[in-house]
C-alpha cells in the first residue's frame, strides 16, 4: 500500500510532465503558426476597424502572404503577377470606415509599420468630386509614432475619400530609373 506522501509525489510528478508535454505542444505549435501580416486599426467618429492589409509582400517582393481581393484590384498594379507564398495567400481588401466631414481620421500603426519608413496617399474630393491626392509619411510625424492623425476637411473645397498606407520600397525599371512602389499596402475608404 502507498503511502499519502508518495501519492502526493506520483501525482505531482505525472502533473509536471504533462505540463511539460503541453509547454512542448504549445512552443512547437507557435513556432510553426504562419506569420500574419500586421493589421492597422482605424478610428473615426466613435467607431473603430481592423484593417487587414490590401497586399502584403516580402521586401523582395517574393512570397506574398496577401494579395488584393478582386481581379480587377490588381490590373496595372505593382502586385499583378506576383507569386503567393508557399502556404497560399489570403485576399485583401479594402476597409470601410465612414468619416464625416470636420471628424478626423486615426490610425494606430503596429510595430511592424510604425518602425519602417511609411507613406500615406490621402485621396479627397473636390465639392464636384474631382479627386485630390496628399502624400503623408513617417517624416511628417515623430520618429516611431504609433498614431497618426489625418484631416477629413484640410480645407472647406476637400473631403476625405480615402487612405492608402504603404510600405514603399526602391525599384529600378529596365531603363535603370529608380522609383518607389509598395511591397504592402493597407487601403480604407472613409466615405
Amino acid at each position: 500500500m502507498l503511502s499519502g506522501r508518495t501519492i502526493i509525489a506520483l501525482l505531482a510528478a505525472v502533473t509536471l510532465v504533462v505540463g511539460v508535454a503541453f509547454v512542448g505542444v504549445l512552443y512547437v505549435a507557435i513556432r510553426d503558426a504562419p506569420k500574419q501580416a500586421p493589421k492597422l486599426t482605424a478610428y473615426a467618429h466613435g467607431k473603430t476597424v481592423d484593417v487587414v492589409p490590401f497586399a502584403y509582400c516580402a521586401v523582395s517582393m517574393r512570397d506574398c502572404q496577401v494579395l488584393p481581393q478582386q481581379p480587377e484590384d490588381v490590373v496595372a498594379t505593382v502586385f499583378e503577377g506576383l507569386p503567393c507564398a508557399a502556404a497560399g495567400c489570403e485576399k485583401g481588401r479594402t476597409a470601410e470606415l465612414e468619416v464625416p466631414p470636420g471628424y478626423p481620421l486615426q490610425l494606430s500603426l503596429p510595430d511592424a509599420v510604425a518602425d519602417a519608413p511609411w507613406v500615406a496617399q490621402l485621396v479627397y474630393a473636390t465639392e464636384d468630386g474631382q479627386p485630390v491626392g496628399k502624400v503623408v509619411s513617417h517624416n511628417n510625424y515623430p520618429a516611431g509614432a504609433r498614431a497618426i492623425t489625418i484631416d477629413s476637411r484640410p480645407l472647406p473645397e476637400l473631403r476625405l475619400i480615402g487612405v492608402e498606407l504603404q510600405l514603399p520600397i526602391l525599384a529600378k525599371n529596365q531603363a535603370g530609373r529608380e522609383f518607389y512602389v509598395p511591397h504592402a499596402a493597407w487601403s480604407i475608404n472613409t466615405v
